[in-house]
């Protein structure tokens, strides 16, 4: 095993999200017109990214993309961390690559010169907090084998994989090649299903990801129930707990379930006044936990930090934090 000089890399689509409070009755209109459906993720292309950009009135614009909001916390904790996700030569990709720097986390693959513009993700927030999500991948599904940097990969302790990557074909290729770099340096590989439809496209090539190369995996309760065609979440959690190391399950307002080794560790939720947007809750669980396990936490303080990473998100608009989440460790160490 080589030594690590990084705590993590994470690879996945570079995105810069517009996000924009609506109502029950715009996304009903939305799903009518054009099949979007209450808290999931679709793909668009770029015609329908103006017109739709045009209909949801003023929003708020971030950096994001799954994988780079979870690397944002992450790096918010104290992890040393780097990114792996393709932007265009342009305003957007510019100010993605600039906003990752200033978290602390390093992001040099080689922008995309000519082409599809830096992509974009239409993130509608309803008053409930639930947030609906239009993909234009842009740039982002240039990514490939080619920007997979070996060195890079076999230097970190942790290689985190983004579902929604596995859109494009190139990128279940760059993905490959990662998770044979890194465990061929003796490292872990860490996968998040993303989406319970991106599940659905990719059902085979997920369940052969877990099967074979997936150390710990992080999901949704409907993501894991899509992946292994389960009815309820005791089924799927039972089919998941021996294809893998550790399988992190969240359940929203449910807490979260982390099964190792035949162990079942259930975290509770915690208490919050008001949820004003779910964007990015998942990606912060993430990032908590992976700081943790980095750290040399037990599973269950794991599991903890994360809580706490994604509560403080969905608090706010927006995906990535709005505090130093280093403050957050305290309340472990208590």
């Amino acid at each position: 095993m080589s030594e690590p000089t990084l705590d993590m890399v994470a690879i996945g689509n570079a995105m810069v999200d517009v996000l924009a409070q609506t109502t029950d009755d715009f996304l009903a209109a939305q799903e009518k017109s054009h099949g979007l459906q209450k808290g999931t993720m679709c793909l668009i292309d770029e015609q329908r990214a103006v017109e739709l950009y045009s209909e949801m009135g003023s929003g708020v614009e971030s950096s994001g993309g799954s994988a780079g909001n979870t690397m944002a916390g992450f790096a918010s904790f104290g992890g040393r961390g780097a990114y792996i996700g393709k932007v265009a030569e342009d305003q957007l990709g510019e100010v993605f690559r600039h906003d990752m720097k200033e978290q602390g986390v390093r992001c040099e693959t080689q922008p995309l010169a000519v082409g599809a513009p830096t992509g974009r993700c239409l993130v509608l927030v309803t008053p409930d907090g639930q947030r609906t999500m239009s993909t234009f991948l842009g740039a982002a599904v240039e990514l490939g084998p080619d920007d997979v940097d070996p060195d890079l990969i076999a230097s970190a302790r942790i290689t985190y994989l983004e579902g929604y990557l596995f859109d494009p074909p190139q990128a279940k290729e760059a993905f490959r090649l990662s998770g044979k770099i890194a465990h061929d340096a003796g490292h872990k590989i860490a996968l998040t299903l993303s989406d319970p439809f991106c599940v659905d496209r990719h059902r085979a090539d997920f369940v052969e990801l877990v099967d074979h190369h997936v150390d710990i995996l992080f999901a949704n309760e409907e993501e894991i129930k899509s992946l292994y065609e389960c009815e309820n979440f005791e089924q799927a959690g039972k089919k998941v707990m021996d294809k893998c190391e550790i399988a992190v399950l969240t359940r929203s307002e449910k807490g979260s379930v982390i099964l190792a080794g035949g162990d079942v560790i259930e975290i509770p939720a915690e208490p919050i006044d008001r949820v004003v947007d779910t964007t990015g809750a998942g990606d912060q669980y993430a990032a908590g936990f992976l700081f943790g396990y980095t750290a040399g936490m037990d599973l269950r303080a794991c599991g903890r930090l994360g809580t706490l990473a994604a509560t403080e998100v969905i608090s706010h608009m927006g995906p990535r934090p709005e505090m130093n989440y280093s403050d957050l460790l305290s309340k472990i160490a208590a």
